[in-house]
């Protein structure tokens, strides 16, 4: 027993120090707490949507007398500064807004707000040198496609998406057609674009926005409807969000937005 006293003394002098720099790591210091009425409109997020909600950003500032930041990334790369000073953060499918609200408390999940739904689609290299025209050209051999999954380390509006399509009609072999011509699970949508250039893939299954945004790398072939799946655009409002965020998102949905958010993909 005297033996295990120090031991035990010993390993709690370690571990403590390790949990309190985990918890350090995933919230705001004390004196950091949450804090957005700045003058200033800020908008996190995962990347897809940024230069859509860019132009309605842009309209809704010609009219108001706030900016409008837009920050995008892996939820890592800017999770700490929102939990900050975010007045806004969207999600781009369910899944990833309600993973997001562990993190951020001042965000309450009744006040998360569906605003717009997009389809998956094939992206394929510009001009589709491999004449890829629907979902079943995928399962072909020899077909090079990326996917893109969380992988239970990242958070994703990608996870399980090329599964559900697959898996659609009820017929196991296409699932595993298809997933024998996967060549990278990468985690997050910037992942597998990057993967698709480096890996000289055939295909990619994501959102339209990429394909819109990236024209001279992206080509995009539509899902028919018997298999197309389908992932909204969500927004949640900070309780101690600048008065004028709620003006913001109320544009957002405005005809006006509307016609510039369809211009990526993004439906009502």
């Amino acid at each position: 027993m005297h033996r295990i006293l120090p031991t035990l003394l010993v390993f709690t002098a370690i571990l403590l120090p390790a949990v309190a720099m985990a918890q350090s790591m995933s919230s705001p210091a004390a004196g950091e707490r949450h804090q957005a009425r700045d003058g200033v409109i800020r908008l996190y997020g995962a990347c897809g949507p940024q230069n859509a909600l860019r132009k309605v950003a842009d309209a809704w500032e010609r009219s108001n007398d706030l900016k409008v930041k837009i920050i995008c990334g892996p939820e890592p790369s800017w999770s700490h500064q929102a939990q900050v000073d975010a007045d806004i953060i969207w999600g781009t499918s369910e899944q990833s807004m309600t993973a997001f609200l562990q993190s951020f408390l001042s965000f309450p999940s009744k006040d998360v707000s569906p605003v717009y739904l997009r389809p998956a689609i094939i992206a394929v290299k510009t001009g589709n040198p491999q004449r890829i025209k629907r979902f079943e050209d995928l399962l072909q051999p020899g077909i090079r496609i990326v996917v893109t999954e969380g992988s239970g380390v990242a958070n994703t509006s990608g996870t399980g998406v090329w599964e559900d399509i697959a898996g659609r009609l009820g017929k196991l072999e296409d699932v595993k057609r298809f997933r024998r011509n996967i060549v990278a699970f990468s985690t997050g949508s910037g992942a597998s674009f990057k993967a698709f250039q480096e890996l000289d893939a055939d295909a990619w299954i994501t959102w339209p926005e990429w394909a819109v945004d990236n024209p001279q790398v992206l080509q995009a072939i539509p899902i028919s409807s018997e298999r197309s799946i389908w992932r909204d655009l969500n927004l949640a409002l900070s309780t101690s969000a600048d008065p004028q965020a709620a003006s913001f998102l109320r544009f957002l949905v405005s005809d006006e937005a509307q016609k510039l958010m369809r211009s990526a993909g993004y439906v009502r």
